[in-house]
Order: structure tokens, then sequence, then C-alpha cells
């Protein structure tokens, strides 16, 4: 049986590095990061850019990922702007509030995390980017749902896991749970995910008002929820703010 196609290997790893950064790379950056010659590198950018899998910044010459990855039904383009748009004010949410910031987007049934800044202390936290979390069990899933980023019904009838003993499992209570995040424009989650952790979600809009993604806070549910279990208002108005302020980057009239 043949082994792997070493320059499509290849190939892809340029693509998820260019795929998880926030800016465009140079040459240099690109053929550091994988180890690569730059002889090596250039040639396969080239390819890429040829079917249109990369775009090279005619000012810069750094690359990013190209539109015909939209006909692949990833939107990384989209991905790309949202996370480039959010990152100044995801900086900035996590500084003030102290807490752990995800930017999420649907993705196949999922919530795809497209960025994530760290809490800013010394303790010890794994990078969350790349990661898939449920719709119905996370904060950002459920902000998604919604607001109709995501259309319930398949995510009904797939069957609602349960994650802990928290866990929305029935679709009278998750139906319940998405009117009342409709009406307060935010959404939580309380240890349906996992015990002990907490998070909140604010939707992001686009251009026409229409919902692309979905910014949160997450953290030890102490530090997330007051004694009575309930979202911190501090938190919830900084993340409001910061849902706003990156919108209005996105093209969303104000809201």
């Amino acid at each position: 049986m043949a082994g792997p196609v070493q320059s499509i290997e290849r190939a892809a790893a340029i693509l998820r590095l260019l795929a998880g950064e926030p800016r465009r790379l140079g040459l240099g950056e690109v053929a550091a990061s994988l180890g690569l010659a730059k002889g090596t590198a250039h040639g396969i950018l080239r390819t890429l850019q040829h079917v249109d899998f990369v775009e090279q910044d005619a000012e810069t010459g750094k690359y990013q990922l190209g539109a015909a990855l939209l006909h692949l039904g990833t939107s990384y383009l989209d991905i790309n702007e949202l996370r480039s748009r959010s990152i100044n004010w995801a900086d900035a949410l996590a500084a003030r509030s102290g807490e752990s910031v995800r930017l999420g987007t649907p993705l196949e049934g999922m919530v795809l995390v497209v960025h994530h800044v760290f809490r800013p202390d010394d303790t010890l936290q794994t990078l969350d980017v790349g990661a898939l979390l449920p719709l119905h069990a996370s904060s950002l899933g459920k902000v998604l749902l919604a607001f109709g980023a995501v259309t319930v019904e398949p995510v009904l009838e797939a069957g609602l896991e349960a994650y802990t003993r928290h866990t929305l499992v029935t679709p009278e209570r998750l139906t319940r749970a998405l009117a009342e995040i409709r009406d307060l424009g935010w959404g939580s989650e309380v240890q349906e995910m996992s015990m002990g952790e907490a998070g909140i979600a604010s939707p992001i809009r686009g251009h026409g008002g229409l919902v692309v993604g979905a910014i949160g806070l997450s953290g030890p549910v102490e530090r997330i929820c007051d004694g009575h279990g309930r979202p911190r208002p501090r938190l919830v108005t900084l993340l409001r703010e910061a849902a706003r302020a990156v919108s209005r980057e996105l093209g969303a009239a104000r809201w």
C-alpha cells in the first residue's frame, strides 16, 4: 500500500497554519513554523495560490487562505475575518474581565473555537483554538442556536447528549432556554458541559444583523457566577459591550 504523499501533507500543514492565525503570514514565518526550506514553502504556496486556496497580499507579500476554500464548505475566509476583527476586542475583554475569552462559529453541528485568549493570570491553561464544543451544552452554542446561526431541528433530532447532570437533555428544556436567551440577548451555561465550569456568551452580528458567531467568557463557576449560581452582571455587561464592538467592526448597525 502506498504511503502518504509528502507534498500534500506539507500543503495541508500550510493551510492549517494559515487557518489558525488571525493575521497574514510571510514566507519566512510559514517556513520557520513548519520547519521547511524557504524554497519548498514558496513552491507549495505558489501552487496553492494558483488554485485559489491561498491569496497573497499585493502590498506586503504575505499570505492568507483563499476564496476557493469556501467551495469546500468551511467558510474559512469568514472565520478569518471574524477572528481578525475580534482580536483586539477579545484581548481587551480578557484584560477587563480577568477571564478567558473564546470566539465560536458553527461547524458541522458543533461550535468551532476560532480564537481563544487566556485568562490573564499565571494559572496553567490549554489553548482551545480548533476545539469543537456541543451546541446544546455550551454558552457559545446555545447563543448560536437561539439567534438562528444554526437550525435547532437537526440538533434535537440527533439527540441531546448529557455531559453532566446539569446538561439540558430534553427538547422542552432546551427550547425554553433558547427563548430566554433571545429575550435577554445573551446566554449562559453553568456546569452543563463540565462540572465546576461556567460560561456566558453573546451573539456577534454582521451585515444585515445576521448572527455570524458568538463571543464568550468562561472559567470556574465561582468566578463567572455569584453565590446563587447566576452570572455576574459586571461580566455580562463587559461581554455584551465587546460583542457590540465586534459587530460594528463587521458592519452591523448599532443594536
